[in-house]
């Protein structure tokens, strides 16, 4: 609930920008202003590193209805989930500092679809997080990208996921839902 009015804010305002400016190809980024504000804040006076996550949420949100994908995902009861992310830090942002969340589809692989996140101040990148998202039916199950790209077409210009990215996804994934998972320390 901590961020719920700028979300609806951001998909309300996204809504109109697809209506006045077209809708968004899936390749393309999307960008929305946020400002850091007091409740965006840590102990130390700069933005938690938390709250990066949340706020990059509102522009996968941007990303999802500009592109018309939320309203393809509505109609057949689809949702995606983060599966797994990563965030990187430069710069440290401040109270009431503009910035741009800048939002893109960098690729997908047999089972995720991933995105890349930017905080960006006057061209500069001062965060950048990867996300692993996978899709899901509300009925059960996941979704096929067959099923995906059959309902939305397939984008082209999708470019490929740096090998790292992989590495990545593979080293911090955890086991499936069905398996058990107990927690040992080593």
């Amino acid at each position: 609930m901590n961020v719920i009015w700028r979300t609806l804010f951001v998909m309300w305002r996204a809504r109109r920008r697809a209506r006045s400016e077209g809708r968004l190809a899936p390749t393309e980024i999307s960008r929305i202003r946020v400002t850091t504000l007091p409740t965006d804040l840590d102990i130390l006076r700069h933005m938690n590193n938390g709250r990066y996550l949340s706020l990059f949420d509102l522009g996968r949100w941007d990303l999802l209805v500009r592109t018309g994908m939320l309203d393809v995902m509505k109609r057949n009861n689809w949702y995606a989930v983060v599966s797994s992310e990563t965030i990187t830090f430069r710069k440290s942002l401040e109270l009431w500092q503009r910035f741009d969340v800048e939002s893109r589809l960098i690729g997908h692989d047999d089972k995720a679809i991933y995105l890349e996140h930017r905080a960006v101040v006057d061209g500069e990148v001062y965060a950048r997080a990867i996300i692993r998202s996978r899709m899901l039916k509300r009925s059960g199950g996941t979704l096929s990208h067959e099923e995906l790209f059959g309902a939305v077409g397939r984008p082209e210009g999708i470019p490929e996921i740096e090998p790292w990215v992989h590495d990545w996804a593979d080293a911090t994934s955890l086991p499936p839902t069905r398996a058990e998972a107990p927690s040992i320390w080593n």
